[in-house]
């Protein structure tokens, strides 16, 4: 083939940062602009080469463009955001039901990612001893479709505030399959700088060395890891934000 594939060059390397530090959950920059069949289906090779558990690729894509099926799916996020908000602190409720939290009608394409746990089944290497893995593997390809789309230069917003029951009963699921992610995909007017629950003060980014235990859980320091807890107090946020 004569290209290395072990070693990305300086160039490749920044580029696929970049797509992971601006990658951002799109709710409100939608815009008209037709996504092209040739960039989604770039778009949905990149999220099936994902990895899976025992090779098991247990994932499918239902896309969808109908009007009709996704005024039933937007219809079901408002009744759970209504259902959900009984959830939510009272000093913060009101905030949280202005939020906007989809673009299912201002997206383009809407993809439903679904879980079937029988392909290659039932024995699955792998699977046995921690089921899940299944399902974590889905959301390696809903991460995979997450970052190549960023590197198109297209938006994904992912909607969790659904009923899945109105879901699959509105793409015809077979009973077994589970959705898992569904998606909004489309041209942006501009991918903002930070997220936009943390631009709305909802949340703030943790700092990665609130997150990083040494050795065992809860332990915040070891002398074999000493270098380590320097680098990780120093690591820039945002770094491809001037």
């Amino acid at each position: 083939m004569g290209e290395n594939m072990s070693e990305f060059s300086s160039q490749e390397k920044s580029g696929l940062y970049k797509a992971i530090y601006t990658r951002r959950d799109v709710r409100s920059h939608f815009i008209s602009k037709p996504l092209s069949d040739e960039v989604l289906a770039r778009i949905l090779n990149a999220s099936h080469h994902a990895p899976s558990v025992g090779f098991s690729q247990p994932w499918n894509f239902v896309l969808i463009r109908d009007d009709v099926t996704k005024e039933k799916i937007k219809k079901s996020f408002e009744q759970e955001k209504i259902k959900s908000a009984s959830d939510v602190d009272h000093q913060k409720k009101e905030k949280y039901l202005s939020l906007k939290l989809e673009g299912i009608l201002e997206s383009d394409v809407n993809i439903c990612i679904t879980y079937d746990p029988t392909k290659f089944g039932p024995f699955v290497i792998g699977r046995s001893s921690i089921p899940e893995t299944g399902i974590y593997s889905v959301c390696c390809a809903v991460q995979n479709l997450w970052l190549a789309a960023r590197a198109e230069g297209i938006g994904v917003g992912w909607v969790s505030i659904l009923s899945i029951e109105l879901l699959k009963e509105a793409l015809s699921l077979p009973e077994h399959i589970i959705p898992i992610a569904y998606l909004c995909l489309g041209h942006v007017s501009e991918f903002a700088e930070k997220p936009d629950l943390e631009n709305a003060k909802w949340l703030t980014r943790l700092e990665l060395k609130d997150v990083i235990y040494f050795e065992k859980w809860g332990q915040v320091s070891n002398t074999d890891w000493e270098e380590m807890n320097g680098l990780i107090r120093n690591v820039l946020d945002y770094p491809f934000i001037k």
